[in-house]
C-alpha cells in the first residue's frame, strides 16, 4: 500500500520498512552489548557489574513509563520512536569517546544503560501502538510475532559479528557500527507513513491522573489484571538466573567468547524461529493457553539444560528451545492487549502493562548478581553446602552454582505458570472481555 498523498509506504509495506530498520539496529545494539560484556567482564570478573547494567537499564524504563505512556497517547507516535532511537544513540556516542580516550569506567555503563533505559520507556509503547494503527486486527499476532523475529535475529547475527569483528576493529569500531544502524532505523522511520491517532482529549485530566489511567485500566480489568500479574512473578523467578547469562557462560568455559557467542545465537535462532512460526501461522485459537503452556515448556527447558549441561552446545538447546517458545508466547500477547485496548489508550495501557509485568526484573537483578557472587558460588565450591547435592550434575568450581541458580529459579517460574490454569478469569479471558471495537470505551 503507498500513500499517495506524500509518496511514501503504508500499511503493512511500511511496518516491514520500520521492522527492517530496527533489526539492523538492535543487531548494531546487540553487538555492542557483547563487546562490552566481555570487557566488563574481563575487568571486574563479577556477575554483579554485569547484573548492574541491565539493573540500569530496566530500572530507569519503569521509572519513566507511567509518564511515557502519557505522551505517546498525547504526541505523534512516529517522532516519538526517532526521538527514542536518537537519545540511544547518544549513549553510544558518548561510551565510544570515552573508550577512545581510555576513560572508560564500570559506571559510565550504567549510565549509558540509563539512557537508553529511557529511550526504551517511549519507544516500545510507541512501536506497538503505532503497528495498532498501521494494520487490522487479524495481523496483530503476526507483526507480533515479526516484532520477536526481530528481537532474536539480532541474537542470531550479532554475538557471531561481533566475535568474527572483535579481534580486527575491537570494540570501539562496533560501536561505530551500531551508530551507523541507529541511522539506518530513523532514516527508515523518517520514510513511512503512519496514520495520526486521534488523542483522548474528551475529558483532559491533569497529569497524574493520566499517569495512572493505564494501572486503573487494567485493574478494573481483571482478567487483564491476572495476565500481566503471571507475567510479573514469573519474570523475577526467571530474572534471577537469566542476567547470569553471560558471567555463567564465561566463567563454566574459561571466559570463551566463542561459547558466549554459541549460547547467543542459539538463543536468538530458537527466538526467531518462534516469531517466524508466529509470522506464518499466528498462534492457536486458544491465545492464553498457548501462553501458558509455552512459558511453562520453555522455562523448564532452560533451566534443565543449564542445570544438566556442562558444554555451550548442551545449554545451546535449552536457551534455543526457550526462546523459540517465549517469542510464540510475545506475539500471543501483544495481539491480546492490541485487540482488547482502544488504540486512543494503549499508549498510557500499555506502559502500563509493561511497568507492572517487569518492574520486579530490576530487583531480581540487583538480588541475581550477590546472590551468584555471595551465595551459590560459595556453595558450589569443594567442600560447599551444596556441593554434595549437586556436585555429580553440575561440576564444582566457577560457575557451577549459578547453573543451580537457573535449575531453582526457572523451575518456580515454571510452577507460576502452571497455577495460571487454575484461575478461570485468566483461562477465559478472551471469552469474558471482548475486542476494543466491539465494546464501548471505558472512560
Amino acid at each position: 500500500m503507498l500513500n499517495l498523498k506524500r509518496g511514501r509506504p503504508a500499511g503493512f509495506r511500511a511496518f516491514l520498512l520500520v521492522w527492517s530498520g530496527q533489526v539492523l539496529s538492535m543487531i548494531g545494539s546487540a553487538m555492542t552489548a557483547f563487546a562490552l560484556s566481555i570487557w566488563a567482564y574481563q575487568k571486574t570478573g563479577l556477575a554483579t557489574s554485569l547484573a548492574l547494567v541491565d539493573f540500569f537499564f530496566m530500572g530507569s524504563t519503569m521509572v519513566v513509563a507511567p509518564l511515557a505512556g502519557v505522551w505517546v497517547d498525547r504526541w505523534n507516535r512516529k517522532l516519538t520512536m526517532m526521538l527514542s532511537d536518537l537519545l540511544s544513540v547518544t549513549a553510544t556516542a558518548v561510551a565510544l569517546v570515552l573508550y577512545l580516550t581510555g576513560h572508560l569506567q564500570i559506571w559510565h555503563l550504567y549510565v549509558a544503560a540509563t539512557m537508553q533505559g529511557i529511550g526504551s520507556a517511549f519507544q516500545w509503547p510507541a512501536y506497538s501502538a503505532a503497528i495498532s494503527q498501521m494494520m487490522p486486527k487479524q495481523q496483530y499476532a503476526r507483526a507480533g510475532g515479526l516484532m520477536s523475529l526481530a528481537d532474536s535475529g539480532s541474537l542470531i547475527i550479532a554475538p557471531i559479528l561481533a566475535g568474527l569483528l572483535m579481534p580486527i576493529i575491537h570494540a570501539p569500531g562496533i560501536m561505530v557500527i551500531d551508530m551507523i544502524t541507529f541511522g539506518v532505523a530513523i532514516a527508515a522511520l523518517a520514510a513511512v507513513a503512519i496514520p495520526a491517532h486521534t488523542p483522548d482529549t474528551a475529558v483532559r485530566e491533569p497529569l497524574w491522573r493520566e499517569m495512572t489511567f493505564g494501572f486503573r485500566y487494567i485493574r478494573e480489568r481483571t482478567p487483564l489484571l491476572l495476565l500481566v500479574s503471571t507475567f510479573t512473578a514469573s519474570n523475577f523467578l526467571i530474572s534471577l538466573s537469566s542476567s547470569l547469562t553471560v558471567p555463567m557462560v564465561l566463567a563454566r568455559t574459561g571466559q570463551q567468547a566463542s561459547a558466549l557467542a554459541i549460547v547467543q545465537s542459539a538463543s536468538g535462532i530458537g527466538g526467531a524461529l518462534g516469531g517466524f512460526l508466529m509470522g506464518i501461522w499466528g498462534g492457536p485459537r486458544n491465545k492464553v493457553r498457548g501462553i501458558l503452556v509455552g512459558d511453562q515448556l520453555g522455562f523448564m527447558a532452560l533451566g534443565l539444560c543449564v542445570f544438566f549441561g556442562r558444554t555451550p552446545v548442551v545449554w545451546a538447546a535449552g536457551f534455543l528451545t526457550s526462546a523459540c517458545l517465549g517469542s510464540m508466547v510475545y506475539g500471543l500477547s501483544q495481539s491480546i492487549w492490541q485487540a482488547k485496548v482502544p488504540s486512543q489508550y494503549q499508549g498510557r495501557v500499555f506502559s502500563a502493562r509493561r511497568m507492572i509485568a517487569f518492574a520486579v526484573i530490576p530487583l531480581a537483578m540487583v538480588v541475581a548478581g550477590p546472590l551468584a557472587d555471595k551465595v551459590f558460588e560459595p556453595a558450589m565450591r569443594p567442600g560447599g553446602a551444596l556441593a554434595p547435592a549437586f556436585a555429580r550434575i553440575t561440576g564444582t568450581g566457577s560457575g557451577a552454582g549459578m547453573a543451580v541458580l537457573y535449575l531453582l529459579s526457572a523451575t518456580a517460574a515454571s510452577a507460576v505458570t502452571l497455577a495460571g490454569f487454575f484461575m478461570p478469569r485468566l483461562r477465559n479471558l478472551e471469552k469474558l472481555l471482548p475486542d476494543h471495537d466491539a465494546e464501548v470505551p471505558a472512560q
